[in-house]
Parts: C-alpha cells; structure tokens; sequence
C-alpha cells in the first residue's frame, strides 16, 4: 500500500514539475520573432584563447563580437547574454549579461556602447566570463543571444543576478536570434 502511494505521489510530482516547466520554457520563443545574429569569432567551437582564465583553465578570456541586423522596428534597446545549459549546477550558467545597449546598435563584443550595462555573471563577476567546462565532462554548448526589447532601459544596477535581469527582461522581449558554440576540455 505505501509502496502504491509513494509511486503515485512520484508520478503526479513528474507529470506536474514537467509540466510547470514546459510553460515557462516556453513563454517567451512562442511570442517572440527572429532576427538573424552570427560572430566573426567563434564558429563551431570555442578555440583556446576564447577560455576563461578561472577555474583551471587557462585561456585568455577573449570575448566573442557578435553581430546582428533586421531586428524588429519597435525595437528600444537590446540585451546580450551567453548561457552554458550544460554547466554541473543543476541550473545552468550565465557567463554574460549586458543590457540597455542602444536601438541603434547591431554589435556586441568587448566594447560596448556607454549606455550599455554590463551585469555580473554566475562567477559573481561582473562582465564576460569566457567558458571553462570540466575536464572529461561532455561538450558544453554556449548559447549567445541577442534580444531586442520594447523599452530603452531594464532599469536595474550591473549587480543584479542573472534570474532576475532574465525574468525582468523576459516581459520585454520583442525577438531574439542566437547561435551555439561548444566547448570542451
């Protein structure tokens, strides 16, 4: 009988975290557009030099540029973010966050506009962190993603983490384009 109850209450606790997390996956590509956006860096994987240097690796930090163009027209501002889903956290890994970067603007990369925010990534860093998986561990994919949004500013300070710039952002979301690049060691 407990051995019944148990099985029950795994099954429901599956089939409702399961679906939670569907909804929220996705609530933003659903109604979002797209825009194409590439870099002239990184193609593929991630090449050395493009590696952190934390964590025992070894790499020179080099951020990738990325460039974008025919975002939507109502477009007030964009943000940039790279998101390694693949990091041993259990949720993931934001290695860069920047936000209020002007309508103008179709590149990213080392320098950014002056109006620009520059966030702090899960590191506790604020600014780029390059990638740096564990050694042995499976290819990591990067996702480095462009997002045009319907406001000038998110009006939040460079220390706010990376669940509340996204969740602030996702309301704001006009389309997104992105490309993955791996990394592994």
């Amino acid at each position: 009988m407990i051995r019944h109850i148990a099985a029950a209450a795994c099954t429901i606790a599956v089939a409702t975290g399961a679906y939670g997390y569907h909804q929220v996956r996705d609530a933003v590509p659903h109604r979002a557009g797209h825009f194409p956006v590439a870099s002239p860096d990184v193609h593929g994987s991630f090449p050395p030099a493009y590696l952190a240097d934390a964590f025992g690796c070894a790499g020179d930090n080099v951020q990738p540029r990325l460039t974008w163009s025919a975002a939507p027209a109502a477009t007030r501002s964009f943000a940039v973010t790279m998101y390694d889903p693949d990091a041993p956290t259990g949720s993931g890994f934001w290695h860069w966050l920047a936000w209020d970067l002007p309508a103008t603007t179709d590149t990213a990369g080392s320098t950014l506009p002056s109006a620009a925010v520059t966030g702090t990534n899960d590191a506790g860093r604020t600014g780029y962190l390059g990638p740096c998986p564990p050694t042995g561990d499976i290819p990591h994919h990067y996702r480095l993603t462009v997002y045009a949004l319907d406001v000038p500013t998110l009006s939040l300070p460079a220390t706010t983490p990376p669940a509340v710039a996204m969740f602030t952002m996702s309301s704001h979301i006009l389309a997104s384009g992105a490309i993955t690049v791996t990394a592994r060691r």
